[in-house]
């Protein structure tokens, strides 16, 4: 990660609190990675999140300040990475314009997280058997959405940032972005360069239902702001093994959430190595390991939630700190368009 010159861009989509997904798949690079680059941006993805909200823009407008919140309380400092609003930038708007130009519909509808998220939105119509597979029918999703990937590398390549960490379902998204990259400088010659993606070691935190993703939309999170009576609901709830009726009942540890959980933040690993030897044996109940759960995420998040309960009394501030890294991030946007006019001979006056 100590690349010269590594400039860093990361950001989320206003559609609500952040969870502990978040925390561990993102923020947790964030915090790393803004000490070690030259560079670091923080975008709060509104023009994105609006893709499958339009109709909704209250939403993503009340949801700004709440990432911005959740990012400052984890500690993310607008010292060292520039926090800034994707719709107050227009020039990544222009060089999305310009990106579509690169990429071919067929493409768009063939990108793994774009099938994946049209599937769960609800996007894709159904037809003939198959056809839901294929991504034949995608006649009722918006042209925004499907063209996410290349508003993503407009993203990052307006502040031609060179690393992005991101889950693991969002790589498809960043390959496409080197694809559009080496096509413009194919086109007009060398302008940007190469994107390398940092995954994080827990990319992906089962919701608490056991859904294979924790998610905002599916109501299965834990959130950095949740209390720790929250804490206590949620983890209550979590599907352990439905067979291990009895205490003494031998437990299956493999599709378990509550020993997910403890695996990624627990930081005790030979006690809950020691716990999983004894669930699968018999003679230790859901109650006790939930239990033991609650106190490892109230650990985590209370100084989060702490902070982010005394951020949080002064919203202009906070507001003032979105403002003045947007204008910074204007200048570097305004310097790259400025670049890729040039190489496009469409510089004019």
């Amino acid at each position: 990660m100590n690349e010269k010159n590594m400039v860093v861009l990361t950001g989320d989509r206003p559609t609500g609190k952040l969870h502990l997904g978040h925390f561990v798949g993102s923020i947790q690079n964030r915090l790393k990675l803004q000490e070690e680059a030259e560079k670091a941006f923080y975008m709060i993805a509104d023009v994105q999140a609006l893709t499958d909200n339009a109709d909704n823009p209250e939403k993503v407008r009340n949801n700004v300040l709440e990432v911005a919140l959740d990012n400052l309380a984890c500690g993310l400092d607008p010292t060292k990475t520039t926090f800034f609003i994707q719709s107050e930038v227009p020039e990544i708007a222009e060089l999305t314009v310009f990106f579509m130009n690169l990429v071919t519909v067929a493409r768009l509808e063939q990108n793994p997280t774009i099938k994946t998220e049209m599937k769960e939105k609800g996007f894709v119509m159904k037809g003939e058997e198959g056809e839901v597979e294929t991504g034949t029918k995608v006649r009722n999703v918006p042209a925004g959405f499907l063209c996410y990937p290349i508003s993503q590398a407009a993203d990052i390549l307006t502040f031609k940032a060179t690393t992005v960490p991101v889950g693991a379902d969002q790589l498809p998204v960043l390959e496409q972005g080197n694809e559009i990259a080496d096509k413009f400088n194919a086109y007009y010659g060398e302008v940007f360069s190469k994107i390398k993606s940092i995954v994080s070691e827990h990319s992906r935190v089962v919701g608490i239902d056991g859904n294979a993703k924790m998610s905002k939309s599916l109501g299965n999170a834990i959130y950095l702001s949740d209390s720790k009576q929250e804490i206590e609901q949620k983890v209550m709830q979590m599907y352990t093994d439905p067979d291990h009726v009895h205490v003494e009942d031998p437990g299956k540890v493999e599709g378990n959430v509550v020993f997910a959980y403890l695996d990624i933040f627990d930081p005790d690993k030979e006690e809950v190595a020691a716990l999983k030897e004894q669930y699968k044996q018999g003679g230790l109940g859901d109650v006790a390991i939930k239990k033991r759960l609650i106190e490892v995420l109230e650990a985590v998040i209370a100084p989060i939630r702490e902070r982010r309960e005394d951020i949080a009394k002064d919203p202009k501030k906070v507001m003032e700190i979105l403002k003045n890294g947007t204008e910074k991030a204007r200048q570097t946007a305004q310097q790259t368009l400025k670049e890729v006019r040039a190489a496009m001979k469409i510089d004019y006056f």
